[in-house]
């Protein structure tokens, strides 16, 4: 789901919880609606990534997200990313 849908349930009511979910060197949001879970993704339809935590979090900021879980189980901070 894009960024514009994302802020539309933001401005609707219809999140329930935010999750910033490290994989590897890089992180991604997931949502949580009534209907089920929603991966972030860019227009395109890939993953939405960023490098950094503050980067995902600066984006939450900006679409109207002031709290959100992190998971870091899998968060690996020296590993090189792979390009896809």
């Amino acid at each position: 789901m894009n960024e514009k849908t994302i802020k539309a349930l933001v401005d609707a009511g219809a999140i329930k919880r935010v999750c910033i979910i490290a994989e590897g060197a890089r992180f991604h949001v997931e949502v949580d609606t009534k209907t089920g879970s929603i991966t972030a993704s860019t227009l395109s339809g890939g993953v939405k990534t960023w490098v950094t935590l503050d980067a995902a979090a600066k984006w939450l900021r900006s679409i109207g997200i002031g709290k959100a879980f992190i998971d870091v189980d899998r968060w690996q901070s020296g590993q090189r990313s792979m390009r896809l």
